[in-house]
C-alpha cells in the first residue's frame, strides 16, 4: 500500500483506470511540506522510457505531504500535516483538471498532524494523525466535499524506545474484509477495527491490538496481492515483519523479522515506506541514513523474504517512494535533497537500475493520476 490511495484490497472493484505505460507519458502528483521554498502540491511526469518532466504547481497548500484518489478518481484528498489552536490538523479536497487542482473542502482530522490518508470504495476517509496519536474517520461526498469529523478512535499506551513515549498513529488501512489496520509507533502496535456503518463510527475488533517487537516502531505495511499475508515496515528497528494468522487460533504472529540494512551498517537509519510488486514476487522499503531501497524475493509458498540487495537512492532521506501503474518503474522521493529520482524495474530479478532523477521542493508523497 502507498501514497496512490486505498489498499490493493480496497481497490479491486474500482473504476478507476490508471495510465497504461509505454503509450504516453503517466503524470503524477507530489505532496510536499511547505516549510521551505514548496507552496503545495506539484505535478510531474513519467515517461515511458522514465524520464521525468515537471508541469508544476497546481495547487496551493499547507504541508500537503500524504495523497490519496477518491473512489471514482475525480478528486485528490491531502492532509495538511499542520496542528492549530486546537491540537488538529485538516484534509482538504480539490476537483482534478488536466494541469491544475481546483480547491473545494476542507475538515478537521481530529488530531495534531495529520501524515497519512487511505479511501475506501464507500468513500470513507481514515487519516492518521501523529502527534495526535489518534484516527479520524470522515466521508467523501459524491461532488468532492468532505464530510465534517464522523468519529475518533484514540490510541493509549507507551512502547520502550524514546520515539515511543506516547501514541503515534502513523498510518491506516482498508483490509479486504472491510476491517481497517491502524499502525501506531507510539504504542509499537497494530490496532483493529471496522467502520459500522449505521452509526458512522469505529468499532473494536477482538483483540483490538497486536503487539510488534520490542522498539520496532511499525509505520507503514503492504499486502500481499494474492495471500493473506502482512508485511510491517518497523521505522526504529529498520526491519520489516511477515504477520501471518495461526491456522488453529486465527491470531496474528510474526514469523519473520528482516533487516532493512546491510550487514556491518552501524550509522542511524529510519525506515519510511514499503510496496510490494503486483505479481507479489518482490518487496521494497525504503531506508533514511543509508538512503537505499532494500529489494527482498517472496517465497510464493510461504511468504518469507530474502534480501536481494540495496539500491542507493542517489539523494538523502527517501520519505516514500511508489511503484508506476504497471510496475515498470520506482520513483523515489528524496526528501533532504529535494529529488525525485526514477528507476527501471526488472520484473524477473525485482532489481533496480538508475534512469533519471528530477529536482523537487522536499517532496514526500507520489501518487499516480488516473486516465482521463
Amino acid at each position: 500500500m502507498n501514497c496512490k490511495g486505498p489498499s490493493p484490497e480496497s481497490t479491486k472493484e474500482a473504476v478507476v483506470e490508471t495510465p497504461v505505460e509505454g503509450a504516453s507519458d503517466m503524470p503524477f502528483y507530489l505532496g510536499t511540506y511547505t516549510d521551505g521554498e514548496s507552496k503545495g502540491i506539484y505535478q510531474y511526469a513519467l515517461s515511458a522510457d522514465g524520464a521525468l518532466t515537471k508541469t508544476g504547481l497546481v495547487a496551493e497548500a499547507e504541508n500537503p505531504s500524504f495523497l490519496a484518489l477518491s473512489p471514482d478518481g475525480r478528486y485528490l484528498l491531502a492532509v495538511n500535516e499542520v496542528s492549530n489552536a486546537d491540537q488538529s490538523g485538516y484534509i482538504s479536497s480539490f476537483r482534478m483538471e488536466r494541469d491544475t487542482l481546483t480547491f473545494l473542502d476542507q475538515k478537521s482530522t481530529g488530531g495534531a498532524h495529520p501524515c497519512h490518508v487511505a479511501v475506501n470504495q464507500e468513500g470513507y476517509v481514515l487519516v492518521a494523525n501523529y502527534s495526535g496519536g489518534n484516527m479520524g474517520l470522515l466521508k467523501i461526498q459524491n461532488d468532492g466535499h468532505l464530510s465534517n469529523l464522523l468519529d475518533v478512535q484514540q490510541h493509549a499506551g507507551n512502547g520502550k524506545h524514546p520515539r515511543q513515549e506516547a501514541p503515534h498513529a502513523h498510518s491506516g488501512w482498508f483490509t479486504q474484509d472491510e476491517g481497517l489496520i491502524s499502525v501506531d509507533l507510539g504504542t509499537n502496535q497494530l490496532w483493529f477495527s471496522e467502520i459500522n456503518t449505521q452509526s458512522q463510527k469505529f468499532t473494536p475488533l477482538e483483540p483490538q491490538t497486536f503487539t510488534m517487537e520490542p522498539e520496532a516502531g511499525p509505520r507503514h505495511l503492504a499486502f500481499h496481492p494474492q495471500n493473506p499475508w502482512i508485511y510491517v515496515v518497523n521505522e526504529l528497528s529498520s526491519s520489516v515483519s511477515l504477520l501471518k494468522k495461526d491456522p488453529d487460533t486465527g491470531a496474528n504472529k510474526i514469523t519473520q523479522t528482516i533487516s532493512t540494512l546491510p550487514a556491518g551498517f552501524g550509522q542511524d537509519n529510519t525506515c519510511a515506506d514499503i510496496h510490494i510488486s503486483a505479481d507479489g514476487k518482490f518487496l521494497y522499503a525504503s531506508n533514511r541514513g543509508h538512503n537505499s531501497i532494500a529489494i527482498y524475493s517472496a517465497d510464493p509458498a510461504t511468504g518469507e523474504l530474502a534480501l536481494l540487495g540495496h539500491e542507493l537512492t542517489r539523494g538523502e532521506t527517501p520519505r516514500n517512494f511508489s511503484l508506476s501503474p504497471e510496475g515498470k518503474f520506482l520513483l523515489v522521493a528524496n526528501q533532504t535533497t529535494n529529488t525525485i529520482v526514477s528507476f527501471q524495474r526488472d520484473p524477473t530479478t525485482g532489481l533496480l537500475t538508475y534512469v533519471d532523477q528530477i529536482e523537487a521542493p522536499a517532496p514526500v508523497c507520489i501518487l499516480f493520476k488516473p486516465i482521463s
